[in-house]
């Protein structure tokens, strides 16, 4: 095997819009996922049975289809139904979003319920409202608590981001694959492919243990 082929230049020209559009895809997705899961999670600790009723079906359904197949369907479905192609990135951000924000969802609907009541209480009799309640007492409190699982569900998010390559959208995974088509070296791009993943995901997770360390002795 010859890495050498691999120069400065070929990871310009092949790779380095991959890892771009793969951190773009995750941080999109982590955005917006975690602000739609944050909807579900509240339509369904609201008491209220119709929104606690859509968000559980639509939480449990997403939880309960592989991705790819999800991945697949706005792909190739959504473009039937308006009448017009969407394009593989719009497709894998569309995707990602609904599909993590289930998870968030019940990442958020945890830490949202480990607060203790005596929180609720307190804001209650001190006049605020449910929303005012949620806002500056219960969600601050479990966002600091949820951090480490959220941004481990983050890093799981940015190695799922490799199967975007089946619509073919120019992730880190297909930069490779095409680098290695063009070299006529493609077990080497995959090696270094899998080099770069785990590189990228061990350090994130480093950092997410040694966040967990620092919040664990705030507590």
């Amino acid at each position: 095997m010859d890495f050498s082929l691999f120069t400065l230049d070929v990871f310009r020209g092949f790779i380095l819009k991959g890892l771009y559009f793969s951190l773009a895809l995750t941080a999109v997705a982590t955005a917006g996922g975690i602000v739609f899961g944050t909807v579900l999670a509240l339509m369904r600790l609201s008491g209220i049975k119709p929104l606690a009723m859509v968000a559980t079906v639509y939480v449990n359904g997403m939880r309960s289809i592989p991705l790819l197949m999800v991945l697949l369907w706005f792909f190739l479905l959504v473009p039937m139904l308006i009448g017009r192609p969407i394009g593989a990135e719009l497709s894998a951000v569309i995707t990602f979003i609904a599909f993590e924000a289930a998870y968030f969802s019940e990442i958020v609907r945890a830490g949202i319920q480990s607060i203790p009541r005596g929180q609720v209480f307190a804001g209650q009799a001190l006049g605020m409202s449910y929303g005012q309640n949620m806002k500056l007492v219960i969600l601050p409190q479990a966002f600091r608590n949820m951090l480490p699982i959220l941004l481990t569900q983050t890093i799981i998010l940015f190695q799922d981001t490799s199967l975007v390559y089946i619509i073919t959208a120019h992730d880190l995974l297909h930069g490779f694959t095409t680098a290695g088509a063009n070299l006529s070296a493609p077990r080497e791009a995959y090696i270094l492919a899998a080099v770069f993943y785990f590189v990228i995901c061990y350090t994130l997770s480093w950092l997410v243990k040694r966040l967990q360390a620092k919040i664990a002795i705030i507590r």
